[in-house]
């Protein structure tokens, strides 16, 4: 088992501030030397031309793009370089697992991916200059792959496939956007229909409502459909679905089955997190293992969050901290089973072995 753990970032300010403070803790972290050497391995196989991808993220959220000349300030670097790491714009993704499920004011997930390419980075961050305050972990520092925001709106992301890319957005920024700009499900989805997509996902929105909505995605198509609970392949698109579809359908029907006696938010919980239910996964070397598993509560305004499997999750009241309270921690700690690095805490967290 590895001892692993997220660092807690909690800011209150200006875009452009919080990209500055985030560059200066990142200047000289091993994140940033891993991902270095990652590059090396791994060539881009994307262009990220700047004023395009200016014109991209000033069209939906403006004040992003003042975070990334914080970031570019802060770091120092060009800003093809900054754009690379965290434009999130055209750039390529690999294969995953993630499970959600959601009910009677929660929305639960499991992010399964691989230990190189985790950020262990937890944000709370509340803009002063725009846009509503967001709870949740950081993907390639300014995107998000699930989160609440202040009116309620819980959002997570399930990979599809990256069959024929387009030009556009990738997960992490689209979830960004979401919990930065929209304050229900109905916004959500309007979002989602305008705004270009790099790779195929499902998008899992839920609010204080009690509605849900499963957004299915694509660089060609974007359809909607109500459901509480997503896997790894499309229900209405089944034409961009990947061709090995056995274990998405697999912890589908043991979600399912399982559903009806889900009580309460808890409950849903311990059914993904706990290692020996079926959803939970240890396949890390195969992109596709369960490192965090989150839940949020939208009429409450709480988060839990808990790294590996079997874990009590660390609660965030988030409605007390933006009355101005500040979490009493600064890490939230927990364990894996691999001895796969990760880019965050360990040297060689590269793509070289």
């Amino acid at each position: 088992m590895k001892k692993i753990y997220s660092n807690i970032i909690e800011y209150r300010g200006t875009h452009y501030d919080f990209g500055f403070l985030q560059g200066e803790l990142l200047r000289d972290s091993l994140l940033v030397k891993n991902r270095e050497k990652q590059w090396k391995v791994r060539r881009p196989r994307f262009t990220v031309p700047e004023e395009e991808v200016k014109r991209a993220i000033t069209s939906v959220a403006p004040k992003i793009w003042e975070e990334i000349i914080g970031l570019q300030d802060a770091l120092k670097w060009p800003m093809e370089r900054v754009l690379r790491e965290f434009g999130g714009y055209r750039v390529e993704y690999v294969k995953s697992g993630c499970s959600i499920v959601t009910g009677d004011n929660y929305l639960i997930r499991n992010y399964d991916y691989h230990p190189k390419t985790y950020d262990g980075r937890y944000t709370l961050f509340q803009p002063t200059d725009g846009g509503y305050a967001v709870a949740g972990p950081s993907q390639r520092i300014t995107g998000r792959m699930d989160g609440i925001n202040e009116k309620g709106l819980a959002m997570g992301y399930n990979f599809m496939n990256r069959k024929n890319p387009g030009d556009g957005f990738v997960c992490n920024m689209i979830g960004r956007f979401i919990l930065e700009t929209c304050a229900n499900v109905d916004e959500a989805v309007s979002l989602l229909k305008e705004i270009p997509h790099r790779h195929s996902f499902s998008y899992i929105v839920h609010d204080k409502s009690g509605i849900t909505k499963i957004i299915e995605t694509s660089p060609r198509k974007v359809v909607v459909r109500e459901g509480n609970v997503c896997t790894n392949h499309f229900e209405i698109m089944a034409e961009e679905n990947r061709h090995y579809l056995v274990d998405s359908k697999r912890r589908l029907e043991i979600i399912e089955k399982e559903r009806p006696s889900l009580r309460d938010g808890k409950a849903a919980f311990r059914l993904l997190n706990d290692t020996n239910r079926g959803v939970f996964s240890k396949l890390y070397g195969s992109w596709a293992g369960t490192i965090h598993t989150s839940a949020y509560f939208p009429g409450k305004l709480m988060a839990w969050f808990a790294l590996g499997g079997d874990q009590e999750p660390v609660e965030i009241d988030f409605a007390c901290w933006l009355k101005g309270e500040n979490l009493e921690t600064h890490r939230i700690y927990g364990e894996v089973d691999t001895e796969i690095p990760f880019v965050h805490l360990d040297e060689g967290a590269d793509w070289f072995n």
